[in-house]
């Protein structure tokens, strides 16, 4: 199966081993992996600010750059979630809404592709710990990704998987937002930080990076000893050692 990596903005300039996990885990389950070069920003730091026509212009490049991939995968549910939007957005337009909907189609975040397109739940994997899951935002509520994730972490042999308490609040990320609201999100993030530390995790896990770097930015002001990983990291501990962190 030949898979097009999707490696997002704050993967490919912050966090580019997450890039390489995600490569490494879809090769060891079989996937043949390519890169397209001419890829760049998914358009939606642009959009939820309100620039929709500069938002189009990456958008439309987008299209372009994954117009000829079989599968579009990315480890960012988030940046996946504004390519599914793209038909949304083009509709109507009579040169860019077809490829609008091709994009939105075969374009999966990782644990999304890895359950419901390749059909695996236990990726062969091993991690000792306990693992708490933070479920962000738009990967829940706009892309609709709410259970592959913890049912690949279930099944990783030594993770002594705990629920996050309130697991569906914001972190108080959002993108733009904690730009824009920053005392508010202050708030936010200093509530998820308590609900981590009551579920005496080691390890907090999440598929999205900006939650994980507000998190974990967050924690670690607080002094608080929990180490945040991106969720493709510790699948991807088959047959090395375990242990990074994202923020």
């Amino acid at each position: 199966m030949k898979v097009s990596l999707f490696i997002t903005c704050v993967s490919d300039i912050v966090f580019a081993d997450v890039g390489k996990n995600t490569v490494e885990l879809l090769e060891r389950l079989g996937c043949e992996v390519d890169f397209p070069a001419a890829q760049t920003c998914c358009g939606q730091p642009a959009y939820n600010s309100g620039y929709l026509e500069e938002a189009k212009k990456a958008m439309k490049q987008m299209m372009k750059a994954f117009k000829d991939s079989e599968y579009v995968v990315g480890p960012s549910g988030s940046c996946v979630g504004m390519l599914r939007e793209y038909p949304e957005i083009f509709k109507g337009d009579p040169e860019w809404e077809e490829a609008a909907i091709d994009l939105a189609n075969k374009t999966y975040e990782v644990t999304q592709f890895i359950v419901d397109v390749l059909g695996v739940t236990d990726v062969g994997s091993t991690f000792k710990g306990r693992v708490t899951y933070h479920p962000s935002c738009h990967m829940t509520r706009i892309l609709g990704v709410k259970d592959a994730p913890t049912k690949l972490l279930k099944n990783i042999e030594g993770v002594d998987f705990v629920e996050l308490p309130v697991k569906e609040d914001c972190c108080g990320f959002g993108g733009t937002f904690a730009v824009k609201n920053p005392e508010i999100s202050q708030e936010m993030v200093k509530e998820k930080s308590r609900h981590v530390s009551e579920t005496e995790a080691e390890y907090l896990v999440g598929g999205d990076m900006g939650c994980l770097m507000n998190i974990g930015g967050r924690m670690r002001r607080e002094g608080k000893n929990v180490k945040v990983m991106h969720i493709t990291e510790i699948l991807n501990t088959h047959g090395k050692e375990q242990g990074g962190e994202i923020a």
